[in-house]
């Protein structure tokens, strides 16, 4: 879908509206912004960009980037590297803040993205680590099998297996390459196969362990 000023719509207008007057900090008239899009995917100078993953999914920095190209008057300079590479605000911001502030529909859809792709991604890296020591303390090299082994663990199939059956849900041919969101669109489907084929007991863990895995990411 192309896209022009027109079909940004209320956002649009709102960040326009919120420039001239000034009175909110930059943040909140991102946040708000998002709360006004509508375009779940759009062609914008040249790039492609997907705000909804599946559906049900809000990327908000995917989201923000597109925003703040558009609207350079908004941000700029190390703030704006810290939320599109960080996904951090100049200030903080509670949960019911940010809720408030791009309204409870995308805020639901913001948490399936943040548990559907941000944690799911930690969680596979957390168990494909528990794999890597288990093999390490028997003295076994490191080599690509430990990455296989950790989503037969979490999913039930290997991970060649796993994207051969997405391509083809998704009627993805071989020849092309998966595209950045492609991949994310593969973790969530993967989370939503995690969820639908273990019991609630071991999904909760497991989503705890990718939460933990995150924590110490972020604290690095």
């Amino acid at each position: 879908m192309a896209s022009d000023l027109g079909q940004t719509g209320e956002a649009g207008a709102y960040i326009r509206e919120a420039l001239k007057a000034a009175h909110d900090p930059w943040y909140q008239i991102l946040l708000e912004a998002i709360g006004n899009w509508t375009i779940p995917r759009e062609t914008y100078q040249g790039r492609d960009f997907q705000y909804l993953i599946h559906g049900e999914a809000l990327d908000w920095l995917s989201l923000s980037e597109r925003i703040c190209l558009e609207f350079v008057e908004l941000v700029d300079g190390p703030e704006k590297e810290d939320l599109l590479f960080n996904g951090r605000l100049p200030e903080e911001v509670s949960e019911i803040q940010f809720s408030e502030m791009i309204g409870a529909n995308k805020y639901r859809a913001y948490l399936n993205y943040w548990y559907g792709v941000i944690v799911e991604e930690a969680l596979q890296l957390a168990v494909e680590e528990e794999v890597r020591k288990l093999y390490g303390s028997k003295g076994y090299l490191d080599n690509d099998y430990f990455a296989e082994e950790a989503f037969v663990i979490l999913y039930g199939e290997s991970s060649s297996d796993l994207i051969q059956s997405f391509r083809r849900e998704f009627k993805l041919t071989r020849r092309k390459k998966l595209s950045l969101t492609n991949l994310k669109e593969f973790t969530y489907w993967l989370f939503k196969r995690r969820i639908g084929k273990w019991d609630p007991a071991r999904v909760a863990s497991d989503t705890r362990k990718g939460m933990n895995a995150l924590a110490k990411l972020e604290g690095l």
